[in-house]
């Protein structure tokens, strides 16, 4: 590592990537205080730096070259730059772009791909509502009722489990609220075929997919309420 005053904050960024596909935390919290240090922008870190490591996390994990404790130590060290990164951020009163809501289904404990999402997509700028695992149809219902989300995420690891998406929609159908929001599924077992069949809003394969669908569908609601 070269000294501070010999590296340009992108080749920090590097750095923090390289640390967070690492799982290096105590590093990736160094290199992260250091650039904020140098007026490296909180949004141009997240994004350039700690999501550009977690996106190459998720391809690795998606090919099998990862394994779930290979991402968990970089999903913990992103988190633990984020520690720095949060507060500046409230600091800015920046506007939250819009809310998330996320969950495994009903039946279903594997947690790590929502996981995966949930924090990648709160890096991106969101505000992210993490309802956990098993997480049944009525809680999905409450969580929109309360929070007011424009996306509802739904994942499952198991074929057995997948019905728990199609009798979640039905539930946010039968409430009053499909309308109000959108709604995208992932998972191992999970396709684009299956979530059309379901009606689902979209299908992501990857948490990097699942972000791109978020953004898709905050804009697609902003074009919709300004017409």
């Amino acid at each position: 590592m070269q000294s501070p005053s010999a590296q340009s904050i992108e080749e920090i960024y590097k750095e923090i990537a390289q640390h967070v596909i690492l799982g290096r935390q105590k590093e990736c919290y160094d290199c992260t205080q250091l650039v904020i240090s140098m007026g490296a922008a909180p949004k141009s870190v997240i994004n350039d730096a700690l999501i550009a490591g977690m996106t190459v996390v998720g391809i690795k994990f998606r090919d099998g070259e990862y394994f779930v404790p290979q991402v968990l130590l970089s999903a913990r060290a992103m988190q633990h730059a984020l520690e720095i990164i949060r507060p500046l951020l409230k600091e800015t009163d920046a506007e939250k772009p819009g809310t998330v809501v996320l969950g495994v289904v009903r039946g279903d404990i594997h947690n790590i791909g929502k996981s995966l999402v949930g924090m990648m997509t709160e890096g991106a700028g969101f505000t992210v509502v993490d309802l956990g695992v098993n997480v049944p149809e009525e809680k999905f219902v409450r969580a929109i009722e309360e929070h007011k989300p424009q996306v509802l995420g739904m994942s499952a690891l198991m074929t057995t489990t997948m019905i728990g998406m199609r009798e979640t929609i039905q539930a946010v159908t039968d409430a009053g609220y499909r309308e109000q929001v959108r709604i995208m599924v992932g998972g191992a077992p999970v396709n684009q075929r299956f979530a059309n069949e379901i009606g689902a809003d979209g299908y992501a394969p990857d948490a990097t997919g699942a972000v791109g669908l978020v953004k898709g569908f905050m804009k697609e609601m902003r074009v919709g309420a300004v017409s």
